[in-house]
């Protein structure tokens, strides 16, 4: 698709911001008004549509790509989206160590431990934590903890956290890149510290090496998602 328009600007509209090509309001894939609810958010959406070329990349518009989804896929039941976040704490990421070797124990350790321990005294509920694979039942005061955390999230939120709970497949790291404790990088860190641990002691895949920096990308993106909501 080629570029239509010459300049993308933020018009303050009821509700919140929406931005505008040419005057012409934007909107979504469903053709619901792209309405921001900051003037921050719209400021990087216009941005996005300004640093487009004669051919337009949507890949380069993450932004304009989450808040398309939390108007068209999250919004119209946001219910039911947060609870499929939320359902990730049935088989959470930190919940699950390695049966060996001790090396790799005491990096999961040290990774996950912190989160384990913050995720219990912010939401005054345990994790059960278990070694290799098999399925461990999480108590249910605290899934229930996690439902009711993800509940609070706007569409608007919970369409950022829905590629960061993808990525990390941890709901704990994903409440705590949500209340500001974790950046993208340390919580795409913390998720794949088993990856680092064997390319520690095997090398690195080239192939693995470029999907993870596309991981990265989309976590970067999906955190800046997050900081913009808060103005």
């Amino acid at each position: 698709m080629k570029r239509f328009w010459t300049t993308a600007a933020v018009v303050p509209s009821e509700g919140g911001f929406c931005v505008a090509l040419d005057g012409r309001p934007v909107r979504t894939p469903a053709r619901a008004p792209l309405l921001l609810p900051t003037r921050a958010l719209a400021d990087a959406i216009a941005g996005e549509w300004d640093a487009q070329g004669q051919t337009i990349n949507p890949r380069a518009m993450p932004l304009t790509g989450l808040a398309n989804a939390a108007i068209d896929r999250v919004a119209p039941d946001a219910h039911a989206f947060a609870a499929r976040l939320a359902a990730y704490g049935e088989s959470e990421l930190i919940a699950y160590r390695a049966d060996g070797p001790d090396s790799l124990l005491a990096a999961q350790a040290q990774a996950w431990d912190p989160w384990a321990a913050w995720f219990a005294r912010r939401f005054d509920a345990a994790l059960t934590q278990t070694r290799g694979i098999m399925h461990v039942a999480q108590p249910p005061e605290t899934l229930a903890r996690i439902r009711a955390a993800f509940a609070t999230f706007t569409p608007f939120q919970l369409a950022a956290l829905d590629p960061v709970v993808g990525i990390t497949g941890s709901a704990v790291l994903a409440l705590a890149v949500a209340e500001g404790l974790m950046d993208a990088d340390s919580a795409h860190d913390a998720a794949h510290v088993d990856a680092r641990w064997q390319e520690e002691q095997w090398g690195r895949d080239e192939l693995a090496a470029k999907a993870e920096s596309a991981r990265r990308a989309d976590l970067a993106s999906a955190v800046r998602f997050l900081r913009l909501l808060a103005g």
